[in-house]
Formats: structure tokens, C-alpha cells, sequence
């Protein structure tokens, strides 16, 4: 049957699907934009589910603020083309609308994605139809506090949420920024785990059991040794990025503030990549790969 320019031009609106693919679903259907709707999303859904077990390990860190809480999400998918899509943006800024309001993960998938009628890993079945590439909600972290909370997002790729009593919002977006550039292991030294001192110790202790000095001698220098080591991966002991003369501890103190949680999340953290040359990633773009 004729299909119109107009037919097709109304589908490809209300779905985002190709010319082609709008054109195929109105023959199938009799040329009822309706039904080649349903059409086209039952197509696209199972085509999605093929999707979803590709690579993504690109994607977007997108932070929420409510009273006296905040979260974090990772919304990953495929290529950085994607990761700045405005559908993809779309997207991830309601899951961490969605985010306020649960606890983990899991509920988060299952929660009512804002403003529609469908979950959050639904609308993102419909996303996947859309735009071609695997979405995914990855991780999230969640801080709740009567203090100040503050955060930074850097890029779109790093973020990091920081929790304090006392201070001010300010300090503690400077901590987040710190955060975000330093990545400390841990708070403050004194929360190293035992087995990690007591590794660290027995390296000190081989660099510097045959420098002929006195025990005394050697225990102080293991001691001090142990207490740059631990400085360097604390975020206390950490020159602060935004006054190098101080560490954090030292500005904590000066505010009157003390850390009460900190969470950090990066893009792609832990999930392995292929690399692809920049010519394969467009043409995977453009559906010719």
C-alpha cells in the first residue's frame, strides 16, 4: 500500500525511529500510525533485550538533592556520542529524581520512572528501542544527614556526594572537589585496616632493617614512614586541593566541622572495556557496525 511522507513523518515523531524503520512498521500495519507504534516498540523492545548484554562503560554521574538527603547515580551506556544525547540526559536526571525515594539499587530499577507510566528499567528498555545502545543503572550511593550536605560532578564522569556536622555547603563542596581529584582511600589514618598497617609495617620495616642504626632509631623511622604512607591515602591527612598549605584536617578543624560520610562514584569504574578505534565507534553510531 502508498504510504505518505506525512504518515511516516508523524511516526518517526511520536516513536524516534528511523525513516526505514518507520515505513516497514506503517506496511505492516496498514498504514495505522497507532498500531505501527505498538508495532515498532515491541520490535524495539526485543531488539533491546539482545542489547543489553553489550559493553556500557561510558555514561553520566547524575546527583539529587533533597531535605536532608542526596544521591549519586551512574547511568551507563555505550559510547560518549550517547552519554551527551538530550534523551540520555533526560533520562538519567529523572532516574536520580526516582533515586530520592529508595534505598539500593534494585528498588531503584523498579521504581515509578517521573512522569511516566513504567519503571525506571522499563523506560529504559524503551530508551535502548530509541537510541540504539545499551542503558543501565548501574550504581548508586546514598548520604543522609542532619548536617550540611555538599557535592561535586566533575565532567559528568566523577562524583562525589560529602557529608558533614558543621561547616557550611560551601566547605563541603570543597572537600567534594578535593575528593573527586584525590580519590583518598580512607577517611582518616586511624581507620587503615590492621592487616593493611601491619602489611605496610613489614615493608618499612625490609627498607630499613640493614641501615645499621640503633632499634630505637629504626622504630621511629618505621613509624614515620607509616604515617606519610597513611597521610598520602587519607582524606585528612591529604593537602587540601584548594589551599595546599593546610591538609583537610587542618581546614576541618579551623570550620569546626567534622566528615560524616563521603561517597565518590566514577563512570565505568571496574567494568572492562573493549577498545575501539574512533572510525569503528561511528560507525557503530550510524548503525553501519
Amino acid at each position: 500500500m502508498q504510504i505518505s511522507a506525512q504518515q511516516v513523518k508523524e511516526l518517526r515523531e511520536r516513536s524516534g525511529a528511523g525513516m526505514m524503520e518507520c515505513k516497514k512498521a506503517l506496511v505492516a500495519n496498514e498504514g495505522d500510525v497507532d498500531t505501527a507504534m505498538e508495532w515498532l516498540r515491541k520490535q524495539g523492545l526485543a531488539k533491546a533485550d539482545k542489547k543489553a548484554g553489550r559493553v556500557a562503560a561510558e555514561g553520566r554521574i547524575v546527583v539529587a538533592m533533597g531535605k536532608g538527603k542526596a544521591v549519586m547515580v551512574e547511568v551507563n551506556c555505550e559510547t560518549d556520542f550517547v552519554a551527551k544525547d538530550d534523551n540520555f540526559l533526560n533520562y538519567s536526571d529523572n532516574v536520580a529524581k526516582a533515586a530520592l525515594d529508595v534505598t539500593d539499587i534494585d528498588a531503584l530499577k523498579t521504581a515509578a520512572y517521573p512522569g511516566g507510566s513504567e519503571s525506571v528499567e522499563d523506560t529504559a528498555k524503551a530508551l535502548i528501542a530509541k537510541i540504539g545502545e545499551n542503558i543501565q543503572v548501574r550504581r548508586m550511593a546514598r548520604v543522609v544527614s542532619d548536617g550540611v550536605i555538599g557535592n561535586y560532578v566533575h565532567g559528568g564522569r566523577i562524583g562525589v556526594l560529602v557529608a558533614l556536622k558543621g561547616g557550611d555547603e560551601e566547605l563541603a563542596k570543597g572537600i567534594a572537589m578535593h575528593v573527586a581529584a584525590m580519590n583518598p582511600t580512607y577517611i582518616s589514618p586511624d581507620q587503615v585496616p590492621d592487616e593493611v598497617v601491619a602489611k605496610e609495617k613489614d615493608i618499612a620495616m625490609a627498607q630499613v632493617k640493614d641501615s645499621g642504626k640503633p632499634a630505637e632509631i629504626i622504630e621511629k623511622m618505621i613509624s614515620g614512614k607509616l604515617r606519610k604512607a597513611f597521610s598520602e591515602v587519607s582524606l585528612t591527612g591529604q593537602p587540601y586541593v584548594l589551599d595546599t598549605n593546610s591538609n583537610v584536617g587542618d581546614v576541618l578543624k579551623k570550620e569546626g566541622a567534622e566528615i560524616i560520610a563521603v561517597e565518590r562514584l566514577a563512570v565505568g569504574e571496574g567494568i572492562e572495556k573493549a577498545e575501539d578505534d574512533f572510525a569503528a565507534e561511528v560507525m557503530k553510531q550510524a548503525g553501519l557496525a
